[in-house]
C-alpha cells in the first residue's frame, strides 16, 4: 500500500474523491495542520530548578578548566 500526499486545486475534485472511497479504492486520512511545537517550548519546566543549576555551574566549571 502506497500513501500519497494530494493538493486539491479544484473543490470539483472531491466528489470524485468521495466516490473512489465509496468504492473502496481508497482511503481519506485527514491531515490535522496544527502548528509544531518548538522544541524549547516542549521542555518548558522539566528539570527542577536546583538540578538546573547544578549542570549551568558545572558547565560554566568545565569551560573554565579548558579555558
Amino acid at each position: 500500500m502506497e500513501t500519497l500526499r494530494i493538493q486539491i486545486l479544484n473543490p470539483k475534485v472531491m466528489g470524485l474523491i468521495r466516490e473512489l472511497e465509496k468504492l473502496e479504492l481508497i482511503k481519506v486520512i485527514k491531515e490535522t495542520n496544527q502548528p509544531t511545537q518548538k522544541l524549547s517550548d516542549k521542555s518548558i519546566g522539566k528539570l527542577q530548578v536546583e538540578i538546573a543549576n547544578d549542570m549551568q555551574e558545572y558547565v560554566r566549571k568545565s569551560r573554565n578548566e579548558w579555558g
